[in-house]
């Protein structure tokens, strides 16, 4: 139930904040088309949040928090203490991206689709994290997950500015 509940975070969240890169464009459309798509997208945004985020984040804290309740030798470990770092910060941006809906709704953010873009990645790079240390736990090589993540996140950061070079 756990990872079933990980699944549809991240699934919640990438759907999310693709969303906001099309209301972010819409916002730029011009008038009635503006408001009929930014209408249609600010609907479909909290229903992702409330129908499938709310209850994945739940679904995930609460069944991760059952399994450290079986195995609580697990907190003494270094890898689980960072996995839980990552897994706060996911925690947060969930709720960052709720803000940014708010924000987009009154048409008040700072963001443009590209920004959005960026921010769409975000999940990307923690869950790779997560499931490393999840997967390799106490075997885990701290300075190659380390450059791993830096490497990766600067290609996906490259591959966002190349996009946005070409207007894609």
């Amino acid at each position: 139930m756990h990872l079933i509940g990980m699944v549809s975070w991240m699934s919640g969240l990438f759907y999310l904040v693709r969303l906001m890169v099309y209301h972010a464009e819409a916002l730029d459309r011009p008038e009635p088309e503006r408001q009929i798509l930014t209408g249609q997208y600010k609907l479909m945004e909290w229903k992702v949040y409330r129908i499938i985020l709310q209850p994945a984040v739940v679904i995930t804290w609460v069944f991760g928090s059952l399994m450290l309740a079986i195995q609580p030798v697990w907190f003494s470990q270094g890898w689980l203490q960072v996995k839980l770092l990552f897994v706060v910060v996911l925690s947060g941006y969930t709720h960052y991206c709720q803000g940014h809906i708010r924000l987009l709704e009154a048409r008040r953010s700072p963001f443009t689709h590209v920004h959005y873009r960026a921010l769409n990645e975000v999940p990307t790079i923690i869950l790779a994290a997560a499931v490393f240390l999840a997967v390799f736990r106490d075997r885990i090589n701290w300075w190659y997950l380390a450059a791993g993540l830096l490497l990766f996140s600067a290609l996906i950061f490259r591959a966002i500015q190349r996009l946005n070079k070409r207007g894609e």
